[in-house]
């Protein structure tokens, strides 16, 4: 995982955690470090099967939280938070748009575009500097990273079957 800030806290806790998780077959995700909450979002690889089970985030805590207080590289207390990103994910690096690429998103900019801070639509392309999305009229709207605020992915409930259906 590449970071995209420089915060030593993270950096340390990175190269701490980046070998646990890998070593389990799967991606760190995302680190965050705010309001005394440390949280380590773990995903399965890119086109692998969907989910990080209960029993894989339980095991990743104790192994992350036994190196955490041996190497002790977060001041203070804090607490840890083992996690995967769920259905409806935040998208704040590159590579987690990339790994997007064809599912419903919903974009917040930093400021207007056309008169407009919100789009929604598929993420259609996701490049080192910006994104292309189709909005739900075929329009397609590219807007680059900087620009953007904040970004999820938008899971489609389907329909639920009707009581008494043999679905």
């Amino acid at each position: 995982m590449a970071r995209s800030t420089a915060n030593p806290v993270l950096d340390a806790v990175h190269q701490l955690v980046a070998p646990i998780v890998n070593d389990l077959g799967l991606d760190l995700y995302d680190l965050e470090f705010a309001g005394g909450t440390l949280r380590v979002v773990v995903d399965t690889p890119a086109g692998g099967p969907a989910g990080v089970s209960l029993d894989t985030i339980a095991l990743i805590t104790r192994l992350v939280s036994r190196e955490l207080d041996h190497e002790d590289p977060v001041p203070g207390r804090y607490t840890l938070e083992v996690t995967s990103p769920g259905l409806e994910r935040t998208l704040r690096e590159p590579r987690h748009y990339q790994r997007e690429v064809g599912k419903e998103v919903s974009v917040k900019t930093t400021e207007a575009i056309d008169g407009v801070r919100r789009f929604q639509g598929v993420l259609v392309a996701a490049g080192d500097d910006a994104i292309t999305v189709r909005e739900g009229d075929g329009r397609e709207m590219t807007i680059s990273y900087h620009r953007i605020e904040k970004t999820k992915t938008i899971f489609s409930w389907g329909a639920a079957p009707k009581p008494g259906s043999k679905k």
